[in-house]
Parts: C-alpha cells; structure tokens; sequence
C-alpha cells in the first residue's frame, strides 16, 4: 500500500523528489512517499503561498475563513466520508495506536474545532475579532487592525494523530499563509487536511502548503527559515534551542518545548462512591496517545483522610488501566520505548526491595504498571507508555513543593477536588508555572481556545496596526466638510 504525504499547490509531482518512509502493523505494511524539494522549488512554493494569502486569504472576511475549516471538519467527523474512512484506515498503521483509540481520539479532537469552538478561538484572543478584517475602535482612542504574517511556518513534530490542526487553524484564523513540515513519525493528517480544505473551498487551494525535510537537514530548513515571517515550532528543548540560533533575528519565533503534566487527587474525591469514578478518569488520561502527549500525567499525588486511602486509590488505579488495555490495547513498543519502559520498572522494582513503603503494580505483559510511594516525591518523568506513579501526601499542598521546582516545565494538573478546594488549589499552581487545570479524563482534550502554555493562540502571531486618534482628528481637518 502506497499513500502520498505533503500538498504542493502550484508545483508539478513530477517534478518533485520523493523519499519512501516505511511503516507497518500487522503484517500490512504501508510505503509513505514524502517531497523533498528543492531550493528552487521551495522558493517558488513559498512566493505562491504567500502571494495567495495576500490576494485571497486576507480579503475574505474571518467570518467565511470560519466557515471553510467548520465544513472540512464536518467531512473528517463523518465517518462515511472518504477523507475520514483514509484517516481511520491509514493512521493506526503510521502510528501504531490501537484502531479504536484512533476513532475515538479523531472525533473528540475534530469538535475542537467546529464552527461554535472556532468562534472561541477568536473570542478568547480579541475582544472584537472585526479587527482582523477592518480597523476598530480601540478604548484608548483611534483605530487598529490586526495584521497575520504573510507566511507562517510550522515546524511540527510528535506522533499524535492531528496534532497540525491546531496550530494549522490559527494561522487560517489570523489569515496566514501557512507552510508546515510535517514529522516522519505521522506525515500524513495535515496534508489530508490541506486538500480537503481545498476541495470545500477552492479560494484557499493555494494559501497551505505541506512539505517535508529530513530532521538535521540543514540547507532546506534555511531556505524556509529565511522565507517566512513568523516560525512556530514544536520539540525538545534541545532541537527548539538549536532551531531557534537559525532563524533570522527579525523573524518571530514561536516555540513550544516539551512539557510535564501531573494530577492531585483530594480526599473528598475518594469516598468509596467516587473513587471509581475518579481513578477511571486519570486512568483515561494516562492511555490516551500512550502518554505522547504534554498534557500526559506523569505522577498523582493523592491526599490522605479519604474513605479510600492513596494506597487504595492505587490500586484502583491499576484496575482501569488493566481495563483500558482491554478496551484501547497499547501500541507494540519500538525497542528504545521498551528499553525505557523496563528501566523505569526495574527501579522501581529496586526501590521497592529497599523501601517496604514502596509498591509496583504491573500488568506480567507489560502493557501497563502503576508505582507507589507513601511519602511526598519529586515530580519525575514516568517510563511513559502506560507507566505512571502513585504519590501520598498528607494534604494537596504538599504536593506543591514536589512541583514547584520545574517550573518551567509545567503544563497540565488534573485536579479531583471540591469547588472552594479547587479554586483555591489552582491559584497555587498558577502560581508555581502550571497553566492548564482540568478534571481528571480531560488532560488529552484541551477545549477551545485553551491558552497553550499559557500564551495566546492568535494574538500572539498577529501585529497590530493603529490609527491614532490624532491622524483621525488631523483627517478631519482635511476632509471635503471641513468647515
């Protein structure tokens, strides 16, 4: 099986270089042929992308760019549609993930962005979004618009299925021409997206474009880096440090650097009745995406004096991922995920030998494990892939010390409490740099116009432009009526 990644309006296929990535699951093995272009391809790529954004995507009103990505998303939320059928086929072989996680993680993450979830985005980020198609008045006086660049490139990475869409949509928003490179771990989503946006509105066929450069590839990586405006980024710290020495000093660069998330689990949320309930929810949180993701809890730290105690809650634990595995099996392991996952276990089996206070529970397959440990710990990476510790702690704020010293490395805490304990626990973490706080079941789904890492989705890749209200009063000097 034979699939084509990338979209490249305007440039002959022929005339393009393909490179096969390969990929397969169960004995079916599928061949993904990525473009690699050339400089002058790229340079002729991008004039095109950004030429049509100026003469197109910035005169349409923000209220039809709102309604375009609305009905491309209706077609990849219908299962009978040929574009959802091909995603639902192809991404659990590109990714390994179970079918049925693949299904469900699509539709839950697609209604992030329908129309009513896409007028969130612009609501969140501008008080009047008119102001990306016209100047507004503003409440210190005068006019300003909000200007997207001209070219926009996402530098994506990761192995989540649609993970693009995200950062892809705001840039429409903002009225962006937008280039994305795609990861060799799932070349395939955005590029899905960018046709089938074409084909439900043509006028924006050549505003996208999706392409692909080997990781360390030095001369394409300049060639885009010198062409585009703004540059929004994903991945490690490392290669985020490295890129951002690239990209030219007036160029805006965006990055967004791996995260660590975790949970707090009340007392009040362990009373026999709830306890299911809640130990169900983070059990979802840690099989979602096999904890590829940032907003994957890593440690929960579970508070005393409940009617189940932490070491309960455990264990609790333990049972709903054994029936997530049931429900969502994990994927098969690469060697380097395995090697981590069986480190990770052994020490933990070690600690286990010393400290009677210490606890492994694990499924004999592998497929997930739960440590314990009944004294406060530092929050610490898990082994991923279903791994996740346990942590007692006398009262949640005791949990803010493990916490606090990475802060700049937080993101997401899911938070079983009640109201006031809720309130008043978030302003803690807000305070010590965590800045999403959800429910337990929702770390994967952040809703729309979620503040990634706390930044703005859209503003922040706008430039704003004003009229004084002095040239207003100086225009009027000027004007046919004046007296």
């Amino acid at each position: 099986m034979r699939e084509v990644a990338g979209y490249l309006p305007g440039l002959d296929p022929d005339s393009v270089a393909w490179r096969t990535l390969a990929f397969g699951r169960g004995g079916t093995d599928l061949e993904v042929a990525v473009p690699e272009l050339t400089p002058a391809q790229v340079a002729a790529l991008a004039e095109r992308v950004r030429a049509h954004a100026r003469s197109v995507l910035k005169t349409m009103p923000v209220a039809e760019v709102v309604t375009a990505v609305d009905a491309a998303v209706a077609r990849l939320l219908d299962r009978d549609d040929p574009w959802r059928r091909r995603a639902e086929r192809l991404l659990p072989l590109v990714t390994g993930y179970d079918a049925e996680m693949v299904r469900h993680g699509l539709t839950s993450y697609l209604k992030t962005f329908r129309k009513p979830e896409l007028l969130r985005f612009l609501a969140e980020d501008f008080a009047n979004p008119g102001v990306l198609d016209d100047f507004q008045p503003v409440p210190k006086g005068g006019f300003a618009r909000a200007f997207g660049p001209d070219l926009l490139l996402h530098v994506w990475a990761g192995n989540v299925p649609g993970l693009p869409l995200w950062s892809l949509v705001c840039g429409l928003l903002v009225k962006a021409g937008g280039v994305g490179k795609v990861p060799s771990a799932e070349p395939l989503f955005a590029g899905w997206f960018a046709r089938l946006l074409a084909e439900v509105e043509p006028r924006l066929a050549g505003c996208l474009a999706v392409v692909w450069w080997k990781g360390g590839d030095a001369e394409r990586e300049a060639e885009w880096l010198r062409r585009a405006d703004t540059v929004l980024a994903y991945g490690s710290t490392a290669s985020l440090e490295a890129l951002r020495a690239r990209v030219p000093v007036t160029t805006r660069f965006l990055p967004y650097g791996h995260k660590i998330s975790f949970a707090l689990v009340s007392h009040a949320a362990l009373d026999p009745h709830t306890v299911r309930a809640t130990a169900r929810g983070v059990a979802h949180d840690v099989a979602r995406w096999d904890q590829q993701g940032c907003y994957s809890p890593h440690v929960v730290y579970v508070e005393r004096g409940g009617g189940v105690d932490p070491r309960g809650f455990a264990r609790h634990l333990a049972h709903e991922l054994a029936c997530q595995a049931i429900r969502f099996p994990r994927r098969a392991l690469d060697p380097g995920d395995a090697g981590g996952v069986a480190a990770w276990r052994h020490a933990e089996e070690m600690q286990g030998v010393a400290d009677p206070a210490r606890e492994l529970l694990a499924d004999p397959a592998g497929a997930w494990a739960v440590a314990y440990a009944d004294r406060p710990q530092p929050l610490a990476p898990c082994g991923l892939n279903r791994t996740v510790t346990v942590v007692a702690v006398d009262r949640l704020d005791d949990a803010l010390p493990c916490v606090a010293p990475f802060r700049p490395l937080l993101q997401t805490a899911a938070v079983a409490a009640p109201p006031r304990e809720l309130f008043r626990i978030a302003g803690l973490l807000g305070a010590a740099g965590v800045t999403r706080v959800c429910a337990p079941g929702a770390m994967a789904a952040p809703e729309a116009g979620w503040h990634h890492d706390g930044r703005f989705n859209l503003s922040d890749l706008v430039a704003m432009a004003e009229i004084d209200r002095g040239a207003e009063l100086a225009a009027d000097a000027l004007a046919p009526y004046r007296d």
